[in-house]
């Protein structure tokens, strides 16, 4: 497992709904992942929850090892514990795999490789410690990343490449998101697809 503090780098442009003047709004959505309206984030987390746009990318790079990121401890939601390589929601109209490369970019400093869609999947988790509600209907991605990080330490405080026993192990002994491992399992299959031999 190769692990990496964040480091401070250039500043990422943010869209204009993500200043502190202006709350930041997510596209509500029905079981079919119709559009029906929207929400400003924290009151669509805020339980019961209301279902929700999301979106979940997975990377891996040129030996099959998955990039993990530790939320920063800033965040108001699930800070400090282990997730997948970027998760977010996509601003009212734009389109998902939009949402997701733009947001690989402003919180990881990297572009993302071969990206494409690996299906959706659906979940309801509370988040113990803070009373949250995650309600989303969640667009999966899988792709490679190549060459360095430059991390926004305000979105992530480490960063890991690990293979699956590795993972395995984290998962035993750090916190995870809550949602980690129902996207995980959903998008396993892109995985093995994208790195032949992976173990994933």
């Amino acid at each position: 497992m190769t692990t990496s503090p964040a480091t401070t780098g250039p500043t990422a442009s943010r869209a204009p709904d993500g200043g502190a003047d202006q709350p930041i709004m997510l596209e509500l959505v029905d079981e079919a992942g119709v559009t029906i309206g929207i929400a400003e984030k924290l009151s669509a987390h805020r339980a019961p929850g209301r279902l929700h746009r999301a979106f979940s990318v997975f990377l891996l790079d040129d030996r099959g090892r998955m990039l993990l990121q530790r939320r920063a401890l800033g965040k108001y939601h699930s800070p400090g514990v282990w997730s997948n390589t970027c998760c977010g929601h996509p601003y009212p109209g734009e389109p998902p795999f939009a949402a997701a490369a733009r947001r690989v970019g402003e919180e990881l400093g990297a572009a993302p490789a071969l990206m494409r869609e690996a299906g959706t999947v659906r979940y309801h988790h509370r988040d113990p410690d803070s009373e949250l509600v995650e309600r989303e209907y969640n667009h999966l991605f899988v792709g490679l990343v190549a060459g360095g990080l430059r991390p926004d330490p305000d979105e992530i405080a480490e960063t890991a490449f690990v293979d699956p026993a590795e993972l395995e192990r984290m998962m035993g002994e750090r916190p995870f998101s809550v949602w980690f491992p129902t996207v995980l399992d959903a998008v396993r299959p892109a995985l093995r697809a994208l790195v032949e031999g992976s173990g994933w």
